[in-house]
């Protein structure tokens, strides 16, 4: 069972938003209900503006980054930019690239670790691999290297520079570098939430200042065509879309939305997308595509995409990346099939607050959506392990119910080799026979947080509304609060006392039916049917509906459709 909760608005504020500001009051209703303290912040919440993007100077470590890697441009200096395997370190390193070749860089390269043989981030083995072509004068990382004191180390031996861009906690000592930029290390809250792609952006942009305010050739050119990067690797990053993530988001979806680049017109094409794109069709239509290649085989196949320039290689780069994915989708559903089977022998809710599956042979490109699976379907933190046939594991961790995964780990510190990542998703390394030992630690450090709470899973309700108030109008002042994604969901609204009618199930899994009150007759659907059925709801009952209000598009006709979140037994 889920626990609804309806949001209590702000309702002085929502009045002054109609009355002062012109937000109509369907809109103005919602609005009450999200953490904005006045009509100014709406205002600036309704219209992202590039122009509010704070100075990037304010980011520590930005000075001496920027001056080391100006140095290296005037002096012509080899530069490799180090960037993450995953879709936030792979834009940011496209950026990065990209914008150190239009500054007149003489020799740039990229690379990005193999996360089958070599694990996360920057590490020795893979530096030697990247400097087989000869040294660099400087490494800049993207996404990575808060943690990498054995890459520092090896870089101070071979005599390379480094400067770290990176947004992952820091630990209390930090890598011998010469610069490093984390928001993490710094005293703004609103920067802390950039992605491994917004602290590039940010690095990118003061590079630009400082070369304009100093008359460096080359540095005149606008960042602004960049977003596109920015935007894709945020939305990957699942961080909060609010403050300067959204204004990236905002303006990014724009550029690509009206692109010629080759990279998303292919990709696009490959995907059959079709129409606007918005975070929905990024997150779960491109970002898969682009991180497959590197959860089965390279991520250096779609890091080509953004950089070749080249029409026919990037519908090549394209197509092998949507075979990737479908690849991905079988081998992550038979992993889900076992991890399922298996927890659902001995998961025990009151009794079990931090799940742990483990097996050789799962394939460790994808054991990150695994537990994201797991975690949503138990409500509980999830930490999922593959190991290979020497008994050496590699896991990815995701939280839920509002569990630090980070602290919790941290006490689990005994059974692993190694581990790090945030607050809401993590990774680590362990042996095999350390496995029963982790999942008792992981349990304990989970129950010691959970118990005692209410972990049924919420749905927080922005607002009670009519079935008439469903129209075309009120769906177009919702969208006004778009981007959505994490920190900024799509708002949930409520119908009460409908009638159930003709419920179908369609795709094996899914619940179409027919929601009217009076009048009315409202299209709905409930994804998932099969995990989360509403039980002894027959046809003509009464019902109250969870949903989130979406414009179906099929066949070239468009209707509006409630997304069901929920949906239970009338309580009116």
């Amino acid at each position: 069972m889920k626990t609804w909760i309806t949001l209590r608005p702000d309702d002085k504020l929502a009045g002054s938003l109609v009355s002062e500001a012109g937000v109509p009051p369907f809109l103005a209703r919602i609005l009450g209900t999200y953490s904005l303290p006045d009509g100014t912040a709406v205002k600036k919440f309704l219209a992202p503006k590039l122009s509010d993007l704070s100075d990037p100077f304010l980011l520590p470590g930005m000075e001496a980054a920027v001056r080391r890697i100006w140095k290296a441009l005037e002096g012509k200096e080899h530069i490799l930019v180090f960037g993450d395997y995953d879709v936030d370190g792979i834009a940011g390193t496209a950026l990065l690239v990209k914008v150190l070749k239009r500054l007149g860089a003489r020799s740039v390269a990229p690379c990005l670790p193999d996360r089958l043989e070599e694990g996360y981030g920057i590490s020795p083995a893979a530096l030697r691999r990247c400097f087989r072509n000869g040294l660099p004068g400087l490494v800049v990382t993207v996404d990575c290297g808060i943690s990498a004191f054995e890459a520092a180390e090896f870089m101070l031996v071979s005599k390379v520079d480094l400067v770290i861009t990176d947004h992952h906690e820091p630990a209390a000592a930090l890598p011998a570098a010469l610069a490093v930029v984390n928001p993490k290390l710094g005293k703004s809250d609103s920067l802390k939430t950039l992605s491994g792609t917004g602290v590039a952006f940010k690095l990118c942009h003061a590079l630009l200042k400082h070369g304009r305010k100093s008359g460096m050739p080359g540095a005149e050119f606008d960042l602004r065509e960049y977003l596109d990067l920015v935007a894709v690797g945020t939305v990957a990053d699942i961080v909060p879309l609010l403050g300067e993530n959204r204004i990236f988001v905002s303006s990014g979806l724009k550029l690509i939305n009206s692109s010629k680049d080759s990279a998303w017109q292919k990709l696009m094409q490959a995907a059959d997308m079709k129409g606007p794109l918005d975070t929905y069709h990024l997150a779960y239509g491109i970002v898969p595509r682009l991180n497959a290649a590197g959860r089965l085989k390279s991520a250096e196949t779609a890091l080509d995409l953004f950089l070749t320039g080249d029409d026919q290689k990037a519908g090549s780069i394209a197509r092998d990346l949507d075979r990737a994915n479908r690849e991905r989708q079988a081998i992550e559903k038979q992993i889900l099939k076992e991890a399922f089977r298996e927890i659902d022998g001995w998961f025990d809710p009151a009794v079990h607050f931090g799940v742990v599956a483990g097996r050789r042979g799962w394939h460790i490109g994808v054991i990150g959506i695994v537990a994201s699976r797991i975690a949503a379907r138990y409500n509980r933190p999830a930490v999922v392990v593959g190991f290979d046939e020497a008994g050496a594991g590699r896991g990815s961790g995701r939280s839920a119910c509002g569990f630090n995964l980070l602290d919790g780990l941290e006490e689990c510190r005994a059974a692993l080799k190694k581990f790090g990542g945030h607050a809401a998703a993590a990774g680590l390394e362990m042996e095999e026979g350390r496995l029963e030992e982790f999942r008792h630690l992981f349990n304990l450090a989970a129950e010691k947080e959970l118990k005692g709470g209410d972990l049924a899973p919420v749905i927080k309700i922005n607002a009670w509304i009519a079935a008439e108030d469903v129209t075309p109008e009120n769906h177009k002042d919702i969208e006004k609060l778009a981007p959505f994604g994490t920190g900024n969901p799509r708002p949930v609204l409520a119908v009460s006392g409908l009638e159930f009618r003709e419920p179908r199930v369609v795709g094996g899994k899914h619940l179409r039916f027919k929601a009217r009150k009076n009048s009315t007759c409202l299209d709905a659907i409930a994804f998932n049917y099969d995990e989360r059925g509403a039980e002894g709801i027959a046809e003509g009952d009464r019902v109250d509906v969870a949903f989130q209000l979406r414009k179906n598009s099929f066949n070239g006709r468009e209707n509006l459709e409630l997304n069901v979140m929920d949906f239970r037994r009338s309580q009116v």
